[in-house]
């Protein structure tokens, strides 16, 4: 529905405020029922707990008041800054605080696994977040999200999916995924930079307002649409080269401190070492002929023996 309180009325956002509990009940429940199962549990360290914490913290931030309502209604650039916080903020501190064991039951199933091995490869990564990131601005889109609380909350969650294919190559945890070596993530950084805020350009050069959900722009950020737009332009293309770029440099930074070869892979681990045999057993059911199961062995053919060799009959 149309806004039709001031720009900064205050809004309880239940419905995001119960979502972002229900997720955070899901996890902490999974982990304690995937714990009790496992013969050698998998801690849920401190730190992961507190960048979990970050990351709710940051998310309720960015979909309730004021800023979901600014987004919502009022002004490209709370929707931009949004988009960017679910992006560079959320997404990472939620791949990073998730439980191990939550991972590898959340990544387990083989259209999951296939999915995020295919997202994983940085050509792959940087063409779906740039279809997922620009698309989701496009006009049409973008009234939905002021219309409808539904289509505001699927665009948000497709933001955060976004975010997290941004940075799995980066930043790892998924079982079975080897991250590039460390200079090719710092150049995949500059590229993710530079290729989904091309659309900051668009905002910037263009000589009228692209979103009628913003007419009453002034009222909240006292810029007219058209300069609240270009604003946006630039709070997205300088958010991203200075985070990506920030982050690219402090990958090179580490590893020229640790004397590291950038030619070294991650250290392989057990869930490694396990999702890697669930594919390959995935692999032998498929390749195994109708009517025998993994594993059976075709039974060999008697050899060709000379007359006088073969048994009487």
């Amino acid at each position: 529905m149309e806004a039709t309180a001031g720009p900064y009325a205050w809004d309880p956002h239940l419905i995001a405020w119960v979502i972002l509990a229900l997720a955070v009940v899901l996890v902490v429940a999974g982990h304690r029922r995937l714990a009790r199962a496992a013969p050698l549990p998998t801690p849920w360290t401190p730190r992961q707990i507190r960048q979990f914490a970050a990351a709710f913290v940051i998310a309720a931030v960015a979909v309730t008041w004021p800023v979901a309502d600014l987004a919502a209604h009022w002004s490209l650039i709370a929707l931009v800054t949004q988009r960017l916080i679910l992006l560079l903020a959320v997404a990472p501190l939620l791949l990073l605080g998730l439980p191990d064991d939550v991972v590898q039951w959340m990544t387990r199933p083989r259209a999951v696994d296939t999915v995020l091995t295919r997202l994983s490869r940085p050509p792959v990564a940087i063409v779906a977040v740039t279809v997922l990131a620009v698309g989701s601005m496009v006009p049409v889109l973008v009234r939905l999200q002021s219309t409808s609380l539904l289509g505001r909350g699927l665009e948000d969650a497709v933001t955060v999916f976004a975010g997290l294919v941004l940075w799995i190559p980066v930043l790892g945890r998924i079982p079975g995924i080897v991250r590039p070596r460390p200079v090719v993530r710092f150049g995949y950084l500059v590229a993710q930079a530079v290729t989904p805020a091309f659309l900051s350009f668009i905002y910037i050069f263009s000589r009228h307002p692209l979103y009628p959900s913003f007419a009453g722009s002034k009222t909240a950020t006292g810029l007219q649409p058209l300069n609240d737009q270009q604003v946006a332009g630039f709070v997205s293309k300088l958010t991203m080269l200075a985070v990506l770029l920030t982050v690219g440099g402090v990958v090179l930074a580490r590893t020229q401190a640790s004397d590291e070869n950038l030619g070294e892979e991650d250290p392989l681990v057990w869930a490694d070492v396990e999702r890697e045999f669930e594919r390959a057993d995935r692999k032998s059911s498929r390749a195994a002929p109708e009517g025998r199961g993994p594993g059976m062995v075709e039974p060999a053919e008697a050899p060709d023996l000379p007359e006088d060799h073969r048994p009487d009959p």
